[in-house]
């Protein structure tokens, strides 16, 4: 291991320390110096990579966590850079100058075009993907060619694949990995099921024989029980599932316990279920799941809460189709008098292709209760577009500064929903923040 990369980085995370700084500017000054530094590293315990479209960031966290509850020491990168350079650069930071990154568990959420660049390269003790849907067409391309990306390099990984059981096009990478052992996990037929679906839906074709799926039942987008008339491709059987969900209490039955989780909407019970599995992999007790769920890492922007006497604001980030319906559902279900405020941005981390706005289903929250909508970032015409479109009736409009769209949505309400996309996520919880007096 070239010890001059490890210091390399060392030295550039306190000089930027200093002045506030650091992401992923540290593993990228590593990089230039030893472009082969992953690979020299050496580890004592397992790798955990995270990757897929939605709530990699939630999952990865409660994973650390999972880890941390159970008395193992963590390294991992919490705070979301999840390309190449940031993942380098949380490693080389807790690496001793021998090349051994000094943790029990190493934990990294990858960003799913970056898988390519990292599981070949250190070694990797469980692959977990929770789902793959269309997303950021112009950076992602076609979720097709984003899931051959990573099909690609699990040919020759030799360690386990911990899968949405309920998703096809995860479930297709076990196809390609004759060297893995595979652990599902999943959900069966709920009280919020469907065997109809409108929503935005990707896995419609059989990945074996490219045959149409049939579902048995859908739990949101593409989600559900499938199997392919043509060849047997099916929902396989769950080594994890979770049981009674109740979306409302946000709680659910696993192996005869009863548990409460912070995060609201059917994906967040996804989450839970990919981490059992992990837990069930590696003998953890349920004891430090449960400390986990009760002590849980809230990443800023998913469903993040902030209150100040009678005022609430909840904030989301939004970046696809499918992952925005499942706010939908949840500012669908709360029937109180609200004001929600919109955010959209198209730079490049947004994506600058904004119509997945159209395969959004904002009708969800166009009803009486729902006082105003007010719409910002550098794509807030399109948006504001949307609603009327959707045939928003009551009081709408376009601000072009956040801070004045938060303040405009608190003075028609006292519950605020503000959904944002990447860009505009950090601006929002300041407008929020500096708003409430937080």
């Amino acid at each position: 291991m070239s010890k001059l990369s490890i210091l390399a980085a060392k030295t550039s995370f306190k000089l930027l320390s200093l002045v506030g700084r650091g992401g992923s500017m540290p593993g990228t000054i590593a990089l230039k110096v030893d472009p082969d530094s992953l690979s020299k590293l050496r580890f004592r315990g397992p790798v955990i990579l995270v990757t897929g479209t939605n709530g990699k960031t939630s999952t990865a966290n409660m994973i650390s966590s999972l880890f941390e509850k159970a008395g193992r020491k963590v390294v991992s990168n919490r705070k979301g850079d999840n390309l190449k350079a940031g993942i380098t650069s949380a490693l080389l930071q807790n690496t001793k100058s021998d090349g051994t990154v000094d943790a029990d568990v190493v934990v990294l959420e990858v960003d799913e075009l970056n898988v390519r660049h990292i599981l070949p390269f250190i070694p990797v003790s469980v692959l977990v993907v929770n789902n793959f849907f269309r997303d950021q067409l112009d950076r992602a391309r076609e979720m097709e060619q984003l899931i051959e990306s990573i099909e690609n390099v699990l040919p020759d990984f030799k360690g386990t694949l911990v899968l949405n059981g309920n998703d096809p096009n995860t479930v297709r990478l076990a196809l390609k990995a004759p060297d893995v052992s595979a652990m599902y996990f999943g959900l069966g037929r709920t009280p919020y099921s469907f065997t109809q679906s409108k929503e935005a839906s990707e896995g419609k074709f059989c990945p074996r024989c490219n045959t149409k799926l049939e579902y048995e039942y859908y739990q949101y987008s593409h989600i559900g029980k499938f199997h392919c008339p043509g060849c047997g491709f099916e929902t396989p059987e769950f080594d994890v599932q979770l049981n009674q969900i109740d979306l409302n209490r946000q709680t659910f039955d696993y192996k005869g316990h009863r548990f409460q989780g912070p995060y609201e909407g059917m994906y967040s019970m996804y989450n839970y279920a990919a981490v059992l599995t992990v837990l069930e992999k590696y003998n953890l007790p349920l004891s430090a799941f449960e400390k986990m769920l009760k002590d849980a890492p809230h990443p800023a922007g998913r469903n993040e809460r902030f209150k100040k006497e009678n005022k609430e604001v909840v904030l989301n980030l939004v970046k696809n189709p499918t992952g925005a319906n499942e706010v939908m559902k949840v500012i669908e279900r709360d029937g109180t008098k609200k004001a929600i405020v919109i955010v959209l941005n198209d730079h490049e981390q947004d994506g600058t292709d904004v119509s997945w706005i159209y395969d959004t289903q904002f009708e969800k929250f166009m009803n009486p209760q729902t006082a105003a909508v007010i719409c910002s970032g550098t794509r807030a015409g399109d948006m504001a577009l949307r609603m009327y479109y959707g045939n928003f009736q009551s009081d709408l409009s376009v601000e072009s500064s956040i801070e004045r769209a938060v303040n405009k949505a608190l003075e028609k309400s006292d519950t605020v929903y503000v959904v944002a996309t990447y860009t505009a996520l950090l601006p929002s919880r300041k407008a929020i923040m500096k708003e409430l007096n937080v």
